[in-house]
Formats: structure tokens, sequence, C-alpha cells
């Protein structure tokens, strides 16, 4: 999804350096700037997440790591 929206946005600010009109030209750079903005969001969301730990411990197991000791095996 991240790469469609980037390439969203490339084509938009391509389509807004294109037009000879105010308005078009306008328009494009709005969707190109919020295009952006969702792009280095998605970027940073997938970034985020593939170091992010895929299974919370549970009370009992962080009160064994708070002791000292390690969590259980599952």
């Amino acid at each position: 999804m991240r790469w469609l929206l980037l390439t969203g946005t490339a084509l938009a600010f391509v389509l807004c350096f294109t037009r000879h009109s105010g308005g078009a030209m306008g328009l494009w750079l709005l969707i190109g700037l919020v295009g952006l903005l969702a792009t280095g969001l998605a970027f940073a969301q997938a970034r985020i997440a593939s170091s992010a730990r895929t299974e919370s411990l549970s009370a009992y197991e962080l009160q064994r790591l708070r002791e000292g000791k390690p969590p259980l095996d599952r």
C-alpha cells in the first residue's frame, strides 16, 4: 500500500508541474502534499511494525522479569 501511495504522490506532482492553469496546478499540488504526508506516515508505520514485538507478556511474566527471572516459555 505504501508503494501505491508513493507512486500516486509522484504522479500528482508530475501532473501538478505539467498543468497550464492555476486551478489544476493548485489542486494537484494539494493532492501531492497530502499524499506526501500519507506516504511518510505509511513508511514510518511499516518501519515501526517491523521492529515491534508480536506478542505481549502477561502480568505474571512481567512480574518474573522484574524479579530477574526469565519469563516462562509457552
